[in-house]
């Protein structure tokens, strides 16, 4: 019987196909097994249902898009009133100085807020924490323009912040739970292309209301848009917390599975340790926390510059905040793509397929000279009055911002955002004097030098010393299982 050669020979692309099926296949029961030796449960089979790895593909993009309204509101709401702070500033009767903090303290909210987020989530799981943060928003930011006593709006602001940081705080860590390493770029394009829509539609939405009402409907409108997504996740918004669901599955405890249920105090100092003796979380929260602190100070100062140095009114100088959506979304929704990538290739240069968090280490390079350049454009071209489309593609470059990098939990969020949200509250309050003591051009060179002094060497520290740095200060079961 003769044979013939099509079913003797194979094409070297069938043979990549099944050599990455098999790949696959092993990967995920690796994966299974790591579960079970961690928490003392595991999923029936690679194929499991139950499995968030396993969701149909509309269910995740569902809850990833409802995740990324809800994170759009709130960090609108945290840039909307940068319109009306001249107004918000009269009403007040406070000084400049102050209307900046009324402004920033949004952001120390953001950056403390984390930590009890994080910690609740890890024992109580992403779903219930994500609803009742929403709820405590919507109330605080209610709340904040009550009375025209800026003693209340403070702390309404800074409560409001702390509500607002369920989105900055989950949506990577539920993002992880669904989509495996391979696809963790695509998955965060997916939840960060409306978040980075926030920072421009808050200001411009915020300066023309100005212009038509009364700046405390900025607060309220931002209230009553949040109750859709936050009535929507109620129902479409599944538990994806990998430990919980497989303490749920386990519903006789054994003494293997009563460690995956974590204590309440442990996990609320965990994001404090890991920024306390981990060296590779405080390399990553420097240049987190100059980046974000620089943002936030374009945030509050850029309509400022069009409204005083240009003559236009609030709402045609809002306008301009569409410039930093537009470098940020070309970030989110071509470089996380460009992420995946990159890490799939240097992930076949390590032994047996190994993925690590170095593989992504390259893709932060243009980044991290893109937003040098971009300010050192926006400084000279705003101090000599440039034509606006100049200044405009400057802070285009500046807003072309990497994608956290690594992968890393909630309460390793929590830990790197602490420092990042903290400048972020700082920088907006001395901006005004330093601007007015050395102009936009010097004012904003300095912000430029610090960024190429602070964080161009960590790219090359990360690449040639990474391994090393993740290994310092690690503790038994510290670095959990892929996916969890």
């Amino acid at each position: 019987m003769a044979l013939t050669t099509d079913k003797l020979t194979s094409s070297p692309t069938d043979i990549e196909e099944a050599i990455n099926e098999t790949s696959s296949n092993s990967d995920a029961f690796t994966r299974l097994d790591q579960l079970n030796k961690e928490y003392g449960a595991t999923w029936d089979s690679p194929s499991d249902s139950n499995d968030p790895y396993n969701w149909s593909t509309p269910r995740k993009i569902s809850i990833a898009m409802v995740f990324s309204v809800g994170q759009l509101i709130t960090l609108m709401a945290a840039s909307m009133i940068a319109a009306a702070l001249d107004d918000i500033i009269v009403d007040l009767a406070i000084d400049e100085a102050t209307g900046q903090i009324v402004f920033s303290t949004y952001f120390l909210g953001l950056a403390f807020g984390p930590f009890v987020v994080a910690a609740f989530s890890e024992v109580h799981g992403r779903k219930v924490v994500w609803v009742y943060s929403q709820v405590w928003f919507i109330f605080w930011n209610l709340v904040s323009p009550f009375g025209h006593f800026k003693g209340l709006m403070i702390f309404a602001r800074l409560m409001a912040g702390c509500g607002a940081s369920v989105g900055t705080t989950l949506t990577g860590p539920v993002m992880a739970d669904m989509f495996s390493i391979s696809h963790r770029g695509r998955s965060m394009a997916i939840a960060s292309f409306l978040p980075f829509l926030g920072p421009s539609l808050g200001p411009i939405i915020g300066g023309f209301m100005t212009q038509w009402v009364q700046w405390q409907w900025i607060f309220y409108i931002m209230s009553i848009f949040s109750t859709f997504p936050t009535t929507l996740g109620i129902f479409i918004i599944r538990e994806s917390y990998t430990p919980l669901l497989l303490r749920r599955k386990s519903p006789t405890p054994s003494p293997a599975t009563t460690k995956i249920k974590p204590l309440l105090l442990p996990s609320l100092l965990r994001p404090i340790s890991l920024l306390l003796r981990r060296p590779i979380i405080q390399l990553l929260a420097l240049p987190l926390a100059l980046n974000f602190g620089l943002y936030s100070l374009i945030l509050s100062t850029y309509a400022t510059l069009f409204i005083t140095r240009y003559g236009q009114p609030p709402g045609q100088a809002s306008l301009h905040y569409l410039t930093i959506s537009l470098g940020g979304t070309l970030a989110a929704q071509i470089g996380a793509r460009m992420m995946d990538v990159i890490h799939a290739r240097l992930k076949t240069r390590n032994r047996n397929n190994l993925s690590l968090p170095e593989c992504r280490v390259p893709y932060m390079l243009p980044g991290f000279i893109f937003v040098a350049a971009g300010f050192f454009w926006y400084a000279w071209a705003a101090q000599a009055t440039a034509y606006w489309a100049v200044v405009d593609a400057g802070v285009a470059i500046l807003a072309y911002q990497l994608d956290e990098f690594g992968d890393h939990g909630a309460s390793a969020g929590a830990a790197t955002r602490c420092l990042m949200y903290v400048a972020s509250f700082w920088f907006p309050i001395f901006a005004p004097g330093l601007y007015e003591a050395l102009g936009y051009g010097w004012g904003n060179s300095i912000f430029g030098f610090a960024w190429v002094v602070f964080a161009w060497p960590m790219v090359p520290v990360l690449w040639v010393c990474g391994g090393r740095l993740r290994a310092l200060g690690r503790v038994e079961g510290e670095h959990g299982v892929v996916g969890v």
